[in-house]
């Protein structure tokens, strides 16, 4: 098989972004909550530890390297809080991700939306891409109808006390935001950045479509304006810059919160989302099969059949056997391999060990050329 000859995101050994807590940052963190050291002392310990992961990613064989998402408490509710309009409230978290989660956050769009032009994130970028030399800085940040779907549609404060005389102006606010998102993450010389969503699953999750229908919206018409946003906020990004987007089924201390196929949002989102790249989970039967791809225009698909959420190492010729298989429906020169998530998508992370995350990338970056080299 060919050798990859295209060295524009995403890559044939890719990864989605947030790396385990090293002890060093969880105690760092700690005393600063209590208020032991002050916020420039976590923040040069979390540029010691981004470093130390920067180098370690280098060494595993990746060509983009992330920042781990060192800085967050939660994978994106620390860049949602830092937009204009955004209300953060704590929420009831019974019963969520199978009962593994006893705290979380809500957050609701309360005044309107704006993008600042002093986003923490774009100094978290900078630095990252000053640690990343001569490979690829790859950032992440939350998609945009994370915001439409839970801080508009799902969101009971918002029912209550709408920000917005229409949906529609919410969503034309919301593609605002992420306009300038790009474009400030442009001129700070990113040219990767993933948007992460876990806000599609609802549309493809039985048990979620049927709490959607319950607050009066039809599953299949916010599938169209989920693409329509999608399509909208990254329409004006620079041809030198990658967007993909993580189709995320929710990833919390190896527990998950969306079940069902790609099949119902597979025509909306495949043959219309002009993203370079799709990251889809396939690690369990959950995800379904191959078929939805059948969608596919030119973009690339990252194939996550590499599991995150247990330390148990998968086969490399069963990854290679399920390659060929998703190449009857994708021509095998636009598929990549990747984890299917992150390995710490809040700071508790998975349930797993340090090194089980160095075996699972270096796995992948073994089975990427064995695939295409």
């Amino acid at each position: 098989m060919k050798t990859d000859t295209n060295k524009k995101p995403p890559f044939r050994a890719d990864q989605v972004g947030s790396f385990l807590r090293p002890q060093a940052l969880k105690e760092a963190r700690a005393k600063h909550q209590a208020g032991q050291i002050p916020k420039a002392e976590l923040r040069a310990v979390e540029d010691a530890e981004i470093v130390k992961l920067v180098e370690k990613q280098k060494a595993a064989g990746l060509t983009a390297v992330t920042d781990g998402e060192f800085r967050r408490t939660w994978w994106h509710l620390d860049f949602i809080e830092a937009l204009h309009g955004i209300e953060v409230f704590d929420l009831d978290a019974a019963g969520l991700f199978h009962g593994a989660m006893n705290k979380a956050k809500g957050y609701t769009v309360a005044s309107k939306l704006g993008f600042p032009a002093d986003h923490p994130f774009l100094a978290d970028f900078a630095f990252l891409k000053q640690a990343a030399g001569d490979h690829v800085a790859k950032f992440t940040i939350p998609g945009p109808n994370m915001i439409f779907y839970s801080g508009v549609i799902n969101s009971q404060k918002y029912a209550d006390h709408p920000a917005y005389p229409s949906l529609e102006e919410a969503a034309k606010d919301i593609v605002q935001v992420y306009r300038d998102a790009i474009r400030a993450f442009y001129e700070a010389g990113c040219r990767y950045l993933q948007l992460d969503d876990t806000s599609w699953g609802a549309l493809f999750s039985d048990g979620f479509r049927e709490k959607i229908k319950a607050k009066g919206y039809d599953p299949d018409e916010l599938m169209k304006t989920f693409a329509d946003i999608t399509i909208d906020a990254v329409a004006e990004k620079p041809e030198d810059m990658a967007v993909t987007i993580h189709i995320c089924r929710g990833n919390f201390k190896s527990s998950w919160l969306y079940d069902g196929g790609y099949e119902p949002i597979a025509k909306e989102l495949f043959s219309r989302v002009n993203v370079d790249g799709f990251f889809l989970e396939y690690d369990s039967d959950r995800a379904g099969d191959f078929k939805p791809l059948r969608h596919i225009q030119n973009q690339r698909v990252v194939l996550g059949l590499v599991t995150t959420k247990t330390g148990e190492m998968e086969d490399v010729e069963d990854i290679k056997r399920r390659v060929r298989e998703a190449s009857e429906y994708v021509p095998l020169e636009q598929l990549c391999l990747s984890p299917q998530c992150g390995f710490a998508s809040t700071e508790e992370g998975n349930a797993v060990a340090e090194q089980d995350q160095w075996n699972k990338l270096g796995l992948v970056v073994a089975a990427a050329k064995e695939i295409w080299d």
